[in-house]
């Protein structure tokens, strides 16, 4: 079992080379092991490519025949995009399949690993099944519910404040914590703001590493009464990412309609839900978002919005970066709008917590429980 540990532990650092461009495919990874030594490596590069497994044993060449394969995710065995993975291992000759976890699609889960047991191969799962969950854990949101895996980021003072009284936010956080916010960017399909924030800081909403320009995220504007102007620097990007406006209703008569008219002859795509207390409905967007195959998204916005978004229930996952710096009022903007509970027991609590620097920077991440 040791080494089903070790050589899955291998499978999985490969598939998460693929972190960001696979979407809306899993990241998986395999190793083609034989006599104890790994002869074929392989990962899914992108969605459309090649999956892990074919090449892995396209690695391994003729050392894959009688030889074990350990792989991130349960092999699949339907047509997709490519051919089935579970055919490619019979070919090959191999002759026992070790897997990190099932498929966690409802149509096809347990489907591969039957289907190669039926055929005489040795098929083993559940090793470092923990791991390969949390790889893979926009994906798993995803094809269960068909809604995005949600990631609420915020950057705060120790006090709790995300911007002074004038609305001057630059910088809370510094310069690494900055760049790893950009990291998650990279790897998101999606980053949402509100509209107030668009109109006081005009941001990019793109993706700015170090090493290269990135890949950036569709950008989504929470804006019910669509009053983002159409000089908007999100709408002018170099960017092949798309620009999503959600607002409220919109009827022939409406002032609405203008607007809505001159911001897609800018480049947007106007998505509309009904209201919410006078705001857009969160639980639709996120269903439109999915229809839109956004399997991921990144929350970045002011008070208001991260106030919205955990009351609504759509939060996954949080970054909450805290810079030693106290603003020593009380007249800031708080991480949170909005009414709370009256009892501490009702709070939004988090599990699985983990606490990281970036410099003098502290970043509080963890789940939604």
């Amino acid at each position: 079992m040791k080494d089903y540990n070790q050589f899955m532990q291998q499978a999985l650092e490969l598939a998460a080379r693929g972190r960001g461009y696979t979407s809306p495919n899993p990241m998986v990874g395999a190793v083609v092991v034989q006599d104890g030594k790994v002869v074929g490596k392989g990962y899914h590069h992108a969605a459309g490519e090649a999956h892990a497994e074919v090449n892995a044993i396209d690695d391994a060449g003729s050392k894959a025949r009688n030889a074990t394969i350990f792989v991130t995710l349960e092999p699949c065995n339907h047509f997709g995009r490519t051919p089935p993975c579970t055919e490619k291992i019979l070919a090959a000759g191999l002759k026992k399949v070790v897997v990190a976890m099932r498929d966690p699609n409802p149509g096809v889960r347990g489907g591969g690993m039957q289907y190669l047991r039926q055929k005489g191969l040795d098929v083993v799962s559940g090793i470092c099944e923990a791991e390969a969950r949390q790889l893979n854990e926009v994906f798993i949101k995803y094809i269960q519910t068909q809604k995005p895996f949600v990631i609420l980021k915020c950057a705060a003072t120790l006090d709790g404040q995300i911007a002074t009284r004038t609305g001057d936010s630059k910088w809370v956080t510094g310069k690494l914590a900055r760049l790893h916010v950009h990291a998650v960017r990279n790897i998101v399909d999606a980053i949402m703001v509100g509209a107030g924030t668009v109109r006081q800081d005009d941001p990019s909403l793109t993706t700015r590493l170090e090493k290269g320009k990135g890949r950036d995220p569709h950008r989504v504007i929470l804006d019910t009464r669509l009053l983002t102007p159409v000089s908007a620097r999100l709408l002018h990007q170099a960017s092949v990412a798309e620009t999503y406006i959600a607002a409220g209703p919109v009827s022939a008569n409406d002032d609405l309609l203008k607007r809505k008219t001159a911001l897609e002859a800018a480049g947007a795509k106007i998505v509309t839900t009904p209201l919410k207390e006078g705001h857009v409905d969160l639980e639709v967007l996120m269903e439109k978002l999915g229809e839109a195959g956004i399997t991921s998204l990144l929350i970045e916005g002011g008070g208001q919005v991260i106030g919205s978004a955990l009351a609504a229930g759509i939060v996954d996952k949080v970054m909450f970066f805290y810079a030693p710096k106290i603003l020593g009022g009380n007249d800031g903007v708080s991480i949170c709008s909005g009414r709370g509970p009256d009892l501490m027991k009702d709070c939004v609590t988090l599990k699985d917590t983990r606490v990281a620097r970036f410099g003098e920077d502290i970043l509080v991440e963890g789940y939604i429980a």
